[in-house]
């Protein structure tokens, strides 16, 4: 008998359904020569400092730091998972072979590894590794199952990450509270959590701490347009009025104008990052109701495996997008085809293919989220905008580039003439318009959605969606000037304007999420970003858990959409003298060795003895420290237990 195990029950009752297990029984489906059961997620966990020593029970700083010799696991302690582990286990003893079925990742090789090691398997193993699960793609990869000896860098590298985290996790949680936290606050601190908390605080600080200053712009109204000066802005006003004073009453006179034409190519296809950030902007989602949102649309079928952090598809994939974009052009919602006029004018040829969308080299374990081609029905209101937003920018990278000029008009106001200066001295003025000339693939932006929300004040609009050279940011307008011409001279009404300069805006879960994937660097250029992705804190799949990990334990709080650290997140962070547990670019250099481990580029014991001895120094640091430091503790952050997560 063959048994098949799968994430979740209704993944197992999909698979079971292909192929032929129709019999139902108590916690698994038969039929056909198989066995489906299934998890429900983690039934296994590493075991707690306790079940190793009895020593390690109390917390006391003595004990610290907590190495175990060997790391063990053991099941999860709720009735429904023994119960469940119960029927797995009787499966696997009696198989012949095992499917492991878990999700294609590294998360969901963890899982099943742990099951299937607590089970005591001994069977052979095949691994079903596909990236929708439409009924095509499950057919496919049960005919091609691969040996699950071929994923045992990823185990390895999921292994390392929990064990990582358990290290660092169980004794700086413990090192901080005890001597901080008055034994009142539990004091978290995560290899992920606390350099993403530090991002916010740092940055929060630079706001508290902004002191703003006036400056001064020269500009001028000539012909109903406002030209500004080349020459910046005026710190002092004294100058700034000298200026003014010696252009006031003077003639402006165009003395160039230029126009460029330009292109620009279509935003890439979404990893699930890019599509955390636009959902974040647009509609206001959380970093964790995009995953979920975009989860529930890969369950049902409508779109590929979402937990990816590339934004190419493989060759291979390429014939199938014809598909694909049949399949869009038949979607309906409320009776009307959203998609049918943006790809009519492709349709009947073959779909362009472009290096920035099929690279084989740039796709590991899953490609891109696009669509499945797979008719959605009885979407709700969220999962349609998300559906929208990968079914968009699938059809658009299959478009022409979009088509654009920008128009430069310098001019410039002479002072009068004097002994030293005959001619008089110049202040010059600029002024940009730009005009769309074909939209191509901008047909596919969507008009402004009543679920769109607005920006507060100071803060950011950044985008995933790249803007055109000096097409400026999302709310600048794309305006055509007037036909201006050199030489031309008339009267203009020059103003002297007051301004101050501003702090850095708070951060949003959009642009969090940005700095998180650039190991703290906010960087908004395509190719930079990707390029710095191996080097991110987190994987895409756990941001989201982490960012909520943050509101649970009071270390930040949201204020519409921005995110504010609490005086707790504060403090926390500036007991913290120990760069290893707050640094963006130490926890990034852990994750590019966690994605070197998975590509057979980093042995992963090495992994483990660093950490060791980066988390006993740590403990010495800590334990030296002669301060009387304590943290504060907020009435409602008080906790009734300590508990280590």
């Amino acid at each position: 008998m063959v048994v098949c195990i799968a994430e979740k029950p209704s993944v197992a009752k999909d698979i079971a359904r292909i192929i032929g297990a129709n019999s139902s029984h108590d916690g698994y489906m038969e039929g056909n020569g198989f066995q489906v059961t299934w998890t429900f997620g983690h039934l296994c966990t590493l075991k707690e400092p306790h079940d190793y020593t009895p020593m390690w029970k109390a917390w006391s700083l003595t004990s610290l730091p907590m190495i175990p010799e060997r790391f063990g696991i053991k099941l999860i302690d709720q009735p429904s998972i023994k119960k469940q582990f119960a029927v797995i286990e009787s499966l696997m003893q009696k198989a012949d072979r095992i499917v492991n079925c878990g999700d294609a990742g590294q998360e969901g090789e963890l899982i099943q590894r742990w099951v299937m090691q607590k089970a005591g398997a001994k069977c052979p193993v095949s691994r079903l590794w596909i990236s929708s699960m439409t009924d095509e793609a499950i057919r496919e990869g049960f005919q091609n199952l691969k040996d699950q000896q071929d994923y045992q860098p990823l185990y390895l590298a999921g292994l390392s990450r929990a064990i990582g985290d358990w290290l660092l996790g169980m004794n700086a949680t413990r090192l901080y509270t005890l001597k901080y936290g008055q034994n009142r606050q539990v004091l978290s601190i995560g290899r992920v959590q606390t350099p993403t908390l530090a991002l916010i605080v740092n940055r929060q600080k630079e706001i508290d701490n902004f002191k703003p200053e006036p400056y001064w712009v020269l500009a001028t109204v000539y012909r109903d347009t406002t030209f500004t000066a080349t020459s910046g802005k005026f710190t002092n006003k004294e100058e700034g009025e000298k200026t003014f004073a010696t252009i006031e009453g003077k003639p402006f006179t165009v003395t160039k104008v230029e126009k460029k034409e330009g292109k620009e190519q279509p935003p890439q296809l979404y990893d699930l990052t890019s599509l955390q950030v636009d959902c974040n902007r647009k509609f206001g989602y959380s970093a964790e109701q995009t995953l979920n949102l975009i989860q529930a649309l890969y369950e049902k079928k409508y779109t590929t495996y979402p937990r990816v952090d590339t934004q190419y598809l493989s060759d291979d994939i390429y014939p199938k997008c014809p598909q694909t974009m049949n399949g869009l052009y038949q979607t309906k919602f409320g009776g009307v085809a959203p998609y049918a006029d943006l790809i009519r004018p492709i349709g009947g040829k073959p779909l362009k293919k472009s290096k920035r969308v099929f690279d084989t080299s740039k796709v590991t374990d899953h490609h891109a989220i696009i669509p499945t081609g797979v008719i959605p029905q009885g979407l709700s209101d969220a999962e349609q905008k998300v559906f929208d937003l990968v079914a968009r920018r699938f059809i658009g990278v299959f478009l022409d580039d979009c088509k654009f000029s920008t128009t430069t008009v310098l001019g410039e106001v002479r002072s009068a003439a004097t002994e030293s200066q005959p001619t008089g001295q110049a202040v010059e003025f600029k002024v940009t318009g730009k005009e769309i000339l074909e939209p191509g693939w901008r047909v596919i932006m969507p008009p402004k959605l009543g679920g769109d929300r607005g920006l507060n004040e100071g803060e950011s609009d950044v985008s995933s969606d790249p803007q055109p050279p000096n097409l400026g940011g999302s709310h600048a307008e794309e305006r055509t000037l007037p036909t201006f011409v050199k030489g031309e001279s008339g009267d203009h009404k020059p103003t002297l304007t007051e301004k101050m300069t501003t702090p850095p805006p708070y951060y949003t879960e959009a642009t969090l999420l940005r700095a998180m994937e650039t190991a703290g660097k906010f960087v908004e250029d395509e190719t930079l970003r990707a390029a710095m992705k191996e080097n991110g804190i987190g994987r895409p799949s756990s941001r989201a858990s982490i960012i909520e990990t943050l509101f649970k334990r009071h270390y930040i709080r949201r204020e519409r959409k921005r995110l504010v650290a609490t005086p707790t997140g504060i403090e926390l962070i500036d007991l913290i003298r120990e760069d290893l547990l707050k640094s963006c670019e130490l926890t990034g250099i852990w994750e590019k060795k966690l994605r070197d481990i998975e590509a057979r580029k980093y042995d992963p014991q090495q992994f483990i003895n660093e950490l060791k001895a980066q988390v006993t120094a740590i403990v010495h640091d800590v334990m030296s420290d002669p301060a009387n430091r304590r943290i504060t503790v907020a009435p409602q952050e008080k906790v009734k237990s300590k508990k280590e997560n």
